[in-house]
């Protein structure tokens, strides 16, 4: 009797197994296995989306754009002379670009003022390279080049960034440029090769006013701007 029990068992086992497969197994429509993997990739990019800032960091998948969605090689002479009223001008960039916003713009250039500044004075060309149009690169490379000859190395403390306010902006074709002024305090020291200071002082902290002007193709699927010029406002 108990050999007929274990074969009773048996077959009721293998029919519910049967009919748990029937149903775990069964997918409707174009349902897709599930992968772990891509689903964890699908939330972590919904994430950054979510906290994307306008001017966001590049990355190189940029370079995969057609050549016209790109930022034109801008040089110095092509940069806005400053002439257009900042509301006026964000009006017409918001006129070809729903999604600018002045506040959230403003959030990505102070994080991108700090990150050049650093990397400036820290010799980072690697991350100076997406962040600036080329002209302005080789003037950055070049000063950085031209320290690391002479065997001097700056060290930069960003205290605080007081202001970043738009005060410029035009809209050149499908091309936006956007002025914003800084005003930062900051310590600088310049030391020579044996570690001496030679310019600034490790207790003096001075405050710093620029004006940096940042670019972007309206029509490109890039949301990065680009750093194509800067100045320091006359006295």
């Amino acid at each position: 009797m108990e050999y007929y029990d274990l074969i009773l068992l048996a077959v009721i086992a293998g029919f519910i197994i049967l009919r748990l497969r029937s149903h775990l197994g069964r997918r409707t429509g174009h349902q897709e296995p599930m992968d772990p993997f891509a689903q964890q990739g699908r939330e972590q990019a919904e994430s950054q989306n979510s906290e994307e800032r306008v001017l966001q960091f590049p990355d190189r998948s940029a370079e995969t754009e057609k050549e016209d969605e790109r930022l034109p090689d801008i040089g110095r002479n092509d940069v806005p002379s400053h002439s257009v009223p900042a509301d006026k001008g964000v009006a017409a960039i918001k006129g070809v670009d729903l999604s600018f916003d002045e506040a959230a713009f403003v959030s990505g250039a102070r994080m991108a003022f700090e990150m050049i500044v650093n990397s400036y004075a820290g010799g980072d060309i690697k991350t100076l390279r997406p962040l600036l149009a080329n002209e302005i690169f080789e003037e950055f490379a070049s000063a950085i080049r031209t320290r690391e000859d002479a065997g001097e190395s700056l060290e930069t403390t960003l205290v605080s960034v007081t202001e970043a306010e738009i005060v410029e902006a035009e809209l050149q074709g499908k091309t936006a440029f956007v002025t914003v002024r800084f005003r930062s305090e900051q310590i600088n020291v310049l030391r020579d090769g044996q570690g001496k200071i030679i310019q600034g002082s490790e207790q003096g902290v001075d405050t710093v006013t620029d004006l940096w002007t940042f670019a972007r193709n309206t029509r490109s699927r890039d949301p990065n701007w680009t750093l194509v010029a800067t100045d320091s406002p006359e006295d």
